[in-house]
């Protein structure tokens, strides 16, 4: 009877170990795509902006019907936010502003799919319609 008892032990430390190690795994993967969903919300919300600063006239600083002043640098940025960096990851024009369209990055804090690189996405702004696309999960 002991032996039966101390097999029941192992095994039910066996499994409370397993059980342990894919929950963590699951936390972590969920805070991954919390990660992506909260960087795509920001980028959606710089988007907006973007388009906001298309239709404003260049006398009131904007862009006068054009994305052009949307430079790919710290100071094109800065007609979209004064914080290009928020507790969900780091944000930029990865592509500079033309007449008809720009390109907004956002890269978070976490490796969803561990591969080294953090989740980044990218948004494409027109003046009447936008497209995201995941470059990293």
């Amino acid at each position: 009877m002991g032996q039966q008892q101390l097999l029941l032990i192992v095994l039910s430390v066996i499994i409370v170990g397993i059980a342990v190690v894919v929950g963590i795994n699951m936390f972590n993967d969920q805070a991954a795509s919390s990660n992506l969903d909260a960087v795509t919300a920001d980028l959606m919300n710089l988007a907006s902006r973007a388009q906001q600063h298309y239709r404003r006239p260049t006398a009131m600083g904007g862009g006068g019907g054009s994305f052009a002043l949307l430079d790919a640098n710290a100071q094109g940025l800065e007609y979209l936010t004064t914080q290009p960096s928020n507790e969900n990851g780091v944000y930029s024009i990865s592509t500079a502003g033309t007449a008809s369209q720009v390109t907004v990055q956002g890269i978070g804090i976490s490796d969803g799919d561990k591969d080294g690189t953090n989740c980044t996405a990218r948004v494409t702004v027109w003046d009447d319609s936008v497209a995201l696309s995941v470059v990293n999960r």
